[in-house]
């Protein structure tokens, strides 16, 4: 069962002098374990949170802030080294292109640059962006995506239209779930 609460938490530390954010426990296992989401959840209507990342070259990104007037899809996942993110960031990969250029897909992990660039490559993607929030965990802690326990995103996507508020949100309950790529497309679709 999930239980809410505003306790706080030395790790991760708030970026920037942020709040603490809060922590919920129970509301995804690993392993049927029951662990701790950190930040709250992000709601259609809601404001999209900026946030840094890495890119594979090492260099900050700032997908909210610095891509104002695109939509934007947001894939949070746990590894691209795992089943399901692999046909996750491949499906994206094959739909990018058919989206149009004024749509922008990133797929956000823990995983580090180098090893996302090196997964990019073995695997052909070029059209989807990968990020690293492996530095600060800032994308995590700010979209309700942060496990504590393993220091590691559960998986959620999110859509961003032109005007940076969030048109399209879905958190999957478990990690091996898949997103509903048509609903996640059509929201895409439509924002543009």
């Amino acid at each position: 069962m999930s239980a809410e609460r505003g306790r706080s938490s030395p790790d991760p530390s708030p970026a920037r002098g942020d709040p603490v954010p809060k922590e919920r426990f129970g509301l995804i296992q690993f392993d049927g374990v029951d662990q701790t989401v950190i930040g709250a959840d992000i709601h259609v209507g809601d404001a999209a949170p900026d946030f840094a990342s890495v890119a594979t070259d090492w260099s900050e990104v700032r997908p909210i802030s610095s891509q104002k007037g695109k939509v934007r899809i947001l894939a949070s996942t746990l590894s691209l080294e795992t089943n399901v993110c692999d046909r996750e960031t491949r499906r994206f990969n094959e739909e990018a292109a058919a989206l149009g250029k004024d749509v922008l897909v990133y797929v956000i992990s823990t995983d580090l640059p180098l090893t996302q660039k090196r997964w990019c490559g073995a695997a052909g993607v070029d059209r989807v962006v990968t990020l690293s929030d492996a530095k600060d965990v800032d994308f995590g802690a700010r979209y309700g995506c942060l496990v504590k326990e393993k220091r590691i995103l559960r998986r959620a996507v999110f859509v961003v239209g032109r005007d940076n508020q969030i048109v399209y949100s879905a958190y999957m309950p478990k990690f091996g779930e898949e997103p509903k790529y048509d609903e996640v497309l059509a929201a895409a679709r439509k924002a543009l």
